[in-house]
């Protein structure tokens, strides 16, 4: 486990696709290398893959909550340092924030393997039915990116995303 970004990349899901999205106009969809856990180390490991699983979703939400306090203090009208304007920015940047953080946590939530919702899905479902789901991890890009070009991916997370946003601003 590294905190440097480096370690994480995958060759095809945070280059080469973004890549190509970006140049062709396609939808931009990306991914990481999977933080490894070993349930071996749980005490509990169902409930507690669960948690640590969750963490991802959670800590967006986290960060969303603490971009819609960042908007509520920033004076966005007439602050200024040193006679340049820094509020806007800031506050653009916290917009940002708050709009990706809750569009990761609920995208994140959706319960298709390999996505953190599946995950817990998976965890959460009989052994021998989890063990039948499996098989969904290797069409997981697939599945999402038939949802994306469908228009079905925006309507499964539309409505949750908006009242998260609604909750927060």
């Amino acid at each position: 486990m590294s905190l440097n970004p480096v370690v994480h990349t995958d060759p095809i899901g945070t280059l080469l696709l973004p890549l190509i999205a970006l140049v062709s106009g396609a939808p931009v969809i990306g991914w990481a290398k999977p933080t490894p856990v070993d349930t071996r180390n749980l005490r509990h490991p169902r409930r507690d893959h669960i948690l640590v699983t969750a963490a991802g979703p959670v800590s967006n939400l986290i960060l969303a909550v603490a971009a819609a306090l960042a908007l509520r203090v920033i004076p966005v009208d007439g602050a200024s340092l040193s006679g340049l304007e820094v509020a806007r920015p800031i506050a653009m940047i916290a917009t940002q924030a708050l709009v990706l953080n809750v569009l990761l946590a609920v995208f994140n939530m959706l319960p298709i393997p390999p996505l953190d919702g599946g995950q817990i899905l998976m965890a959460l479902l009989p052994p021998r039915v989890a063990l039948r789901l499996r098989f969904l991890y290797q069409y997981g890009f697939l599945i999402l990116m038939g949802l994306l070009l469908t228009g079905v991916l925006g309507a499964l997370i539309g409505p949750p995303y908006y009242v998260i946003l609604s909750w927060l601003r």
